[in-house]
């Protein structure tokens, strides 16, 4: 089992020094490239590197890196309190074939309640501020509360060079597709875990946005598809693993393919943690600039 943080609420320097284990090397954000101010040293930059691994096979966006990226339900950070997705729902207006970077911006909390929280933001091409990419919003919830004097890390970034030699999204978190054919992560392990001890939002939403597409393109047949509505609740914290994915996919009117998803906890009784749902549509291959 991984250490689940609030054990070491009445020990500040233990808990200061996990925390900083923790943050630095849970893979979610650093993999994708996006910096975190209110937890990082530094100048503040709101901007990824789009790459490769971050597109699918037709040239638009995944949503995973925006999902990663802008995970909203903001309740704090991991300095202020113990946070916990609640909500999460991105729409994809431009699949940005040919957008280097991109950028969140209008972090906006809407409701900062007691326990719960509520925010949106919007995503843009950096290089563009007014090329709308997408929009994101959530809810999260506090279920915990740090000791004082916690202060921001030096950032400790990777270096993911874009390549065609790259890996996908989906192997570089450890996913796998098994031989019945359910798309799984492995065991729970620290570099995919929250401070919490729980299964990060970042693996989840490649496993799940994996097996939507591959759900999609069987029944669409074909993998010329752009994602374009997704909405996810947390439903139990991941505690054990492995976690499988199961879904059904619906065709729509006008090349569209709707997916649902259900993430399950194997080794905590096969216990339901995530459920989503995607709407995604068949288009042509884009150019990528």
């Amino acid at each position: 089992m991984v250490r689940d943080i609030r054990d070491l609420a009445g020990d500040p320097e233990a808990y200061a020094a996990e925390l900083r284990t923790r943050w630095t090397g849970l893979l979610s954000y650093r993999y994708i490239g996006r910096n975190h101010g209110s937890m990082n040293t530094g100048p503040e930059d709101n901007t990824v590197v789009l790459r490769r691994d971050m597109r699918n096979v037709a040239g638009g966006l995944l949503v995973a890196p925006l999902s990663i990226s802008a995970p909203e339900g903001n309740v704090g950070s991991d300095l202020e309190t113990v946070p916990n997705p609640v909500v999460h729902s991105c729409q994809i207006l431009d699949p940005a074939a040919d957008v280097r970077r991109i950028e969140v911006v209008d972090a906006e909390v809407l409701h900062p309640g007691t326990r719960m929280g509520y925010s949106r933001s919007r995503i843009v091409d950096a290089d563009d501020p007014g090329r709308v990419i997408a929009l994101t919003e959530g809810q999260g919830v506090r279920i915990g509360t740090p000791p004082g004097g916690l202060v921001k890390m030096d950032e400790d970034r990777l270096t993911i060079v874009d390549s065609p030699d790259l890996p996908p999204l989906w192997e570089a978190f450890g996913a796998s597709r098994r031989g019945d054919g359910h798309w799984v992560l492995p065991p729970l392990s620290t570099d995919v875990a929250s401070p919490d001890g729980a299964l990060h939002i970042g693996p989840q939403h490649v496993l799940l946005e994996t097996a939507a597409i591959d759900l999609a393109a069987a029944r669409a047949g074909t993998d010329l598809l752009q994602m374009r509505s997704w909405h996810v609740m947390f439903l139990a914290r991941g505690k054990t693993g492995p976690f499988r994915a199961d879904g059904d996919a619906y065709a729509g009117p006008g090349g569209t393919v709707a997916v649902r998803l259900t993430l399950h906890d194997e080794g905590n009784g096969g216990k339901r943690i995530t459920a989503a749902s995607a709407l995604l549509q068949v288009v042509e291959r884009e150019a990528v600039g």
